[in-house]
């Protein structure tokens, strides 16, 4: 772990294992924190935000990142490794949002709003007595943020908290998920040994441990959540920072629909529904509804059934595999019971629907699930409301775009969402009435560190990257003066 600047194992000397999902083997251990490692590290993050110029120094705050930068990327193909190894991800998606996306923005970005962010502004007006009053507007750092993250995009998501977090001020006790440890506790030796981040300022703090992770929700010290997962747990973290009034960024889940109207191009649909297969289907924002105009319906669920069935299913360091394996055993049972009440609720299936036949000798061991297409007319079941976050697709037909809407927005998430048209105009008017918060027409891709992610109702509050990303970890301070009465 990283606490205080420095590298330590836990107080009780207890470590987890970190297992491969793609064979269920052990890959080694990492260091478990207990509670007290988790209070000594907010506590260094409280010093390093309150007793050093770290909230202040704008330049040695763009520096660091500079150099954490530098570093990561003269250590990325061994990062590449073992995001494969941890994560499971098919390297091919390494080369997008696992790794090199991330890696070429997610500091620079807010390393460079650190020079051209209005940090200040001035108001005239509301003076008494003749006297001139001026109130000057400030930007400042929240203080002590949590950064709570998830296995499915690790780094990724890692990244796109630390940066615009440590670019606006801040101090960070970031806990990542324990099923994907290493890439973080990787990214804190870097910063210990490779940057002048003064000690206190970053702390990585990994335990298998619930109730030690609550503890950045409920300790008073730390003044704002950062957090990426599902939707229950997030509700948990709101519930426990309330009473030390805690301010929270909920990235949660999604359920996320794609719409393809009737002059859609059949080959673009296509591939748009076979998203949902990438990294196994586990992406908040994966486009795991399919609304098709009734007038193609059936072509297209022949279309995607076929798709599917070519879907490459495997070992996840091999090129050419699109789904590896789910993150854990208990992951690959929750999707299987999703599958198993979808036909029981009456949903018909199309493909799929278990576990993967002739996987090699050595994944026999991993947590793979077929890719599986459900069609579903009604969309109060199940599967067609809930985040699976497995590789499943739910296939519903519509008559026109009114009725696309509704079924898009009838929906408890509100988080991403795709519209697929031959009428650019037309796919843009249906994107505006969707009611969620990323939206892409036509393949248009809305990722990027300097483009705002989040989503509409129990998707989450607030947003990660762009401006209203790096906005998150700031408070707005008004300080008014007055000058003496002109005579």
């Amino acid at each position: 772990m990283l606490i205080d600047a420095e590298l330590v194992p836990a107080a009780s000397g207890e470590t987890f294992d970190n297992v491969s999902p793609a064979t269920g083997q052990v890959l080694g251990s990492t260091a478990a924190a207990g509670a007290e490692d988790m209070l000594r590290a907010i506590a260094a993050a409280r010093r390093g935000f309150d007793a050093t110029d770290w909230s202040t120094n704008r330049a040695l705050r763009q520096r660091c990142l500079e150099q954490l930068q530098q570093a990561l990327e003269s250590e990325s193909e061994a990062l590449r490794e073992e995001l494969v190894a941890e994560a499971g991800c098919p390297i091919a998606t390494t080369r997008i949002a696992q790794l090199d996306w991330p890696l070429a923005e997610a500091l620079r970005y807010p390393a460079h709003l650190i020079d051209e962010f209005p940090w200040e502004r001035e108001l005239e007006g509301g003076g008494l007595f003749g006297h001139r009053n001026v109130r000057t507007v400030v930007q400042e750092p929240v203080g002590v943020v949590g950064a709570i993250c998830p296995s499915n995009f690790p780094i990724e998501v890692v990244l796109n908290k630390l940066g615009p977090a440590l670019a606006a001020g801040n101090t960070v006790v970031l806990k990542p998920d324990p099923n994907t440890p290493w890439n973080a506790t990787r990214l804190g030796r870097l910063v210990a040994e490779r940057t002048d981040i003064p000690a206190g300022v970053v702390n990585i703090v990994p335990t298998p441990s619930n109730e030690v992770a609550e503890l950045l929700a409920t300790d008073p010290r730390v003044d704002l959540i950062s957090f990426t997962g599902s939707t229950a747990v997030g509700r948990m973290l709101m519930r426990r920072g309330a009473d030390t009034m805690k301010r929270t960024f909920l990235e949660l889940g999604g359920k996320s629909a794609l719409v393809v109207l009737e002059d859609a191009d059949p080959r673009a649909a296509l591939r748009s529904a076979a998203g949902v297969c990438v990294h196994a289907g586990q992406a908040c924002a994966a486009t795991s509804r399919m609304l098709v105009h009734r007038s193609i319906f059936d072509e297209m669920v022949a279309g995607v059934a076929a798709a599917f069935d070519g879907v490459a299913v495997g070992d996840p360091a091999l090129p050419e595999t699109i789904v590896g394996p789910l993150i854990s055993a208990a992951q690959r049972t929750k999707v299987l019971d999703a599958y198993e009440r979808a036909v029981r609720d009456g949903a018909r299936l199309i493909t799929g629907g278990g576990e993967p036949k002739d996987l090699p000798a050595h994944l026999t061991g991993g947590h793979y699930v077929e890719p599986t297409v459900f069609v579903c007319e009604d969309p109060s079941l199940s599967i067609a409301r809930d985040e699976i976050f497995g590789p499943v697709l739910v296939m519903t037909p519509f008559a026109d775009d009114d009725e696309a809407v509704r079924l898009a927005n009838d929906s408890p998430y509100g988080l991403a969402g795709a519209v697929l048209s031959a009428s650019a105009e037309r796919g843009m008017a249906i994107a505006r009435r969707v009611r969620a918060g990323a939206i892409g027409v036509n393949g248009g891709m809305f990722y990027g560190a300097d483009a705002p992610f989040g989503g509409y109702k129990n998707s989450g509050v607030g947003r990660q990257c762009g401006l209203e990303g790096f906005q998150q970890y700031l408070e707005t301070k008004t300080i008014g003066y007055r000058t003496p009465a002109r005579r």
